[in-house]
């Protein structure tokens, strides 16, 4: 979730979308940011139901034309002709890879890596990096990258994985764009426990938690 101005901007929906939003006390949902399809990224998109009924009126929603088709298919009752009472109701945009947007009045410079074969969309919002679901990152996409100060970056475990940096990928690739700070996500039961994880990881990375809060420009 990313706060600006009174307005907030949310990238991804997952399973646990709705417990996050009250855990947060989150009023309002100005943007919803797709980074790709997988159900642990959309999974939760139906309860931006709520956020219509408080707010009178659709949800923005930012994503790329594949994203799009894949909402389309899995939501169906949403965009069906005769709409019943309550649905989710919201407006696409269209993510094109190569163009910086506006959402919900904030910038974001997107960023295409790949997840295994997929293409997923990191996003640049001034200062800070967010990059989940990815193995690798193309070198012309790297320029968009360096200089940022805060880099939040998947890494799944420590074992070689089809499609996620492993911790010692993760490393490399933070070494690599040396943020002032790096915290991993996207972590999985086999990475083993936080505390001990981080004892181990160079300075100014870390494991990212639940609940992490920072300031970005600020």
């Amino acid at each position: 979730m990313i706060e600006q101005d009174g307005k907030v901007l949310v990238i991804d929906s997952g399973p646990d979308f709705r417990q996050q939003m009250l855990r947060e006390n989150v009023k309002r949902l100005d943007a919803l940011v797709f980074t790709h399809s997988h159900k642990d990224h959309t999974a939760g998109m139906d309860d931006i139901r709520a956020f219509n009924y408080f707010m009178q009126q659709p949800t923005e929603v930012y994503a790329t034309e594949f994203t799009q088709q894949v909402l389309r298919r899995e939501f169906s009752y949403i965009f069906e002709e005769r709409n019943y009472p309550g649905i989710p109701e919201l407006n696409f945009h269209t993510i094109n890879y190569s163009e910086k947007f506006f959402a919900a009045g904030i910038e974001l410079q997107p960023i295409r890596v790949l997840h295994h074969r997929l293409p997923v969309l990191g996003f640049r919002i001034g200062d800070f990096t967010y990059i989940t679901d990815a193995n690798m990152i193309p070198e012309e996409e790297k320029k968009k990258i360096y200089g940022t100060k805060i880099l939040v970056l998947n890494a799944l475990r420590r074992e070689k994985h089809i499609s996620h940096f492993t911790l010692e990928e993760a490393v490399s690739v933070a070494n690599d764009f040396k943020a002032e700070k790096t915290y991993f996500t996207h972590i999985s039961h086999q990475m083993g426990l936080h505390d001990e994880v981080n004892k181990e990881l160079p300075e100014g990375i870390e494991l990212a938690y639940d609940g992490l809060k920072f300031v970005v420009g600020g």
